[in-house]
């Protein structure tokens, strides 16, 4: 039989800083491990390979030396060609880029890889458009439609493809958006081109969708139906369009792409970090008060955690509660899913398993739906 060549990238720095509310890693490394930041791409490509340890026999890895592939793939048991060694520890893109042309020439029936928009973008300018790649989402920033909708997704495709079954190719774009402009709260995505990735529908997003919710009378039917609710508890306000229009409605400064902490209806703090979350949860346990979460869809993919919400943490989530978690989105939204169920990629599986079925949707003042939230893959 013969193996199995699979390529693989990992930029260990993808996603730092999104849970210390820099939005963004794109030289901003140093920076967020100083914060306090846990490098988490290598844990969301083991999520990856995991669903694929049972092909071991069959797949040889193609990859980087150390924290770029090597390390996480070895651990897991795969047999495992080191095809390129980085001049330091600390990564660069071009160390990407060098990577990718290593692994053209080996070959590689498909290029798996972590990281963000800015990750797909070398990847990006180092292919032509016809090798196949897929990204496994490990970054803050992931509004390209070559990534799948989950590490574990990601996984899927491939195990389709050591299966030998027919698997789609598809050109998907490569967006990226100006990072300064982001911290900002201003989102202005760029199309830097595409790849093309094997496509499986159930397991590759969408582009997202751009845009603002313009039915402003559903919007403050949502957001009177949450401020009702806010007494002496602590209200975690996630980031998105739909949850802004809150903090609007209560006259209050958002921090549209962060994290802010509501109380009595007034601001405790803005654009907070997991650590500043975490600290004020235990805060107000210690006074008895409850603490409730108010997310909505990000994007157009039916993600309510994983993307551009880092701070939520599994840990901040579990000590919140499902039970205390509200979703808020409009039915529009909810209809422009096509019945495609909502997505958790905490980065915890046991989590997202513990949120999977059927919650209710806020989409009105005392309007509610049940939606299903997908197992994890």
């Amino acid at each position: 039989m013969s193996q199995f060549k699979l390529g693989l990238i990992v930029n260990p720095v993808a996603g730092l800083g999104g849970s210390v509310a820099l939005k963004g890693s794109d030289g901003m490394a140093e920076q967020a491990l100083a914060l306090g930041a846990e490098p988490m791409a290598n844990k969301r490509t083991a999520l990856a390979l995991n669903v694929l340890l049972s092909y071991r026999d069959q797949i040889t890895i193609y990859t980087a030396a150390g924290e770029m592939g090597e390390r996480i793939a070895k651990e897991l048991g795969f047999s495992v060609v080191c095809i390129f060694q980085p001049e330091s520890a600390q990564t660069t893109a071009q160390d990407t880029e060098n990577s990718v042309a290593k692994l053209i020439a080996e070959q590689v029936d498909v290029l798996l890889f972590a990281g963000g928009d800015g990750t797909a973008r070398n990847i990006c300018h180092a292919v032509d458009d016809s090798f196949p790649v897929l990204g496994i989402p490990a970054g803050c920033k992931i509004h390209s439609g070559v990534y799948a909708v989950t590490p574990s997704a990601a996984g899927r495709v491939v195990e389709l493809m050591v299966n030998k079954e027919l698997v789609s190719l598809t050109d998907a774009d490569v967006m990226d958006i100006d990072e300064s402009l982001f911290r900002e709260g201003v989102v202005k995505a760029k199309r830097y081109g595409e790849m093309q990735i094997p496509s499986e529908l159930r397991y590759v997003q969408a582009v997202k969708a751009g845009g603002k919710e313009s039915d402003e009378l559903v919007l403050q039917d949502i957001a009177a139906h949450v401020i009702d609710q806010m007494e002496d508890e602590l209200f975690v306000i996630g980031s998105g369009s739909t949850t802004a229009f809150i903090m609007e409605e209560l006259a209050l400064d958002s921090t549209l792409l962060g994290v802010d902490l509501v109380k009595e209806q007034m601001l405790v703090q803005s654009d907070v970090t997991e650590a500043e979350i975490w600290s004020a949860i235990e805060h107000a346990k210690a006074q008895s008060h409850g603490v409730k979460l108010v997310i909505t869809l990000i994007g157009g993919q039916g993600h309510i955690l994983g993307r551009g919400n880092q701070q939520l943490s599994p840990r901040v989530i579990r000590a919140i509660g499902k039970e205390n978690i509200i979703i808020v989105a409009t039915k529009t939204k909810l209809q422009a899913l096509n019945q495609r169920p909502l997505i958790s990629d905490s980065g915890d599986p046991s989590l997202d398993q513990e949120l999977a079925g059927y919650l209710p949707i806020v989409t009105g003042y005392n309007d509610q739906v049940l939606y299903p939230v997908a197992s994890p893959e």
